[in-house]
Order: C-alpha cells, then structure tokens, then sequence
C-alpha cells in the first residue's frame, strides 16, 4: 500500500486528450501577460466564452481550473530573473475548445518542468493544492511539452458537457 496522495492524481495521460481537432465546434484563445493580473483576465475571457458558447452553467468549475492552470503557469513557468521584453510575445496563453460534448481548456507555458502535484492530504500546504484542485474538479487534466520554436509545455483539463437536445 505504499501510495501517496501524489500518485493518485497523475495525468491521465501524455498528450492532449484523443478528441479530433478537426471536429472541434468552437475555439477561442487570449495570450496572457507575465503578471498576476493575468488570472483575472483569463476569468473575464473565459466567461465571455464560455456565455457566447452557452456553456455559462459551467463557468464556476471551469473559471477555478482556469484560475489554477493560469496562477501555476505564472507562477512555475516564468523565471524571476529573466528580463521581460515589452515586444516579446506574451509567454502565457490560454486556450479554450469545445467539442460536441467536450470542454478543453489548454494553458501554455515557457517551462518544460513537468507540474507537480502536491501532498493532497496537506491543505495546509500553499503549492501544489491547485493541481488537486484541478484534478477534483475536471474530468481528467495532463500536460505535454512543445517541440519546435515554441518550446515550453501545455497543461490541460477536460470537462464533459452534458449532451445537447
């Protein structure tokens, strides 16, 4: 019986969910400046999407994964002692896709450190409980990192819609 809280809440697996992209109703992304108000902004747009899609019955669950994906981006993802260029392109982005009776949201970071999860049992504990908290309220979240120019990686988390009439 040698588990841990860390090991219950691994990503279901490498790579974006096995969704069709080309089956994808509806996608919308906003690029994200290297600021904490960042957060903010992703739960504005991430309502804003999620009301146009009529999906605003889901935004209390979404806009919290959001706001947790968003803040350990922000926080993992963007050395300190980097110098910020003003012209760069912002190194955050949120991405958000729906499929028929899937939700998506995707967030892109500079990092290729693999997110870590947290003790679950230490609610105490201030990092690692977002992922937790991700995993108890998606239905099933992973992550990949980039090849090519963009570099960095893309943690995600799944919703199930319910089925449309």
């Amino acid at each position: 019986m040698g588990t841990n809280g860390s090991t219950m809440l691994k990503p279901l697996r490498q790579g974006l969910p096995p969704l069709d992209p080309a089956a994808v109703s509806n996608a919308a992304s906003c690029a994200l400046p290297a600021r904490y108000e960042a957060v903010r902004e992703a739960r504005r747009f991430t309502r804003g999407t999620l009301d146009h899609w009529d999906l605003g019955e889901r935004f209390d669950d979404v806009c919290l994964v959001v706001s947790e994906l968003v803040t350990n981006a922000l926080r993992h993802a963007l050395p300190a002692n980097v110098p910020r260029i003003p012209e760069q392109s912002p190194p955050v982005r949120l991405h958000l896709m729906r499929w028929t009776e899937r939700l998506v949201c995707a967030v892109r970071d500079p990092s290729q450190e693999s997110p870590v999860t947290g003790d679950a049992d230490d609610f105490s504990a201030e990092c690692g409980r977002g992922l937790f908290l991700v995993d108890s309220f998606s239905d099933g979240w992973g992550w990949h990192p980039l090849a090519g120019t963009l570099g960095g990686k893309v943690v995600w988390a799944l919703f199930r819609l319910p089925p449309t009439e």
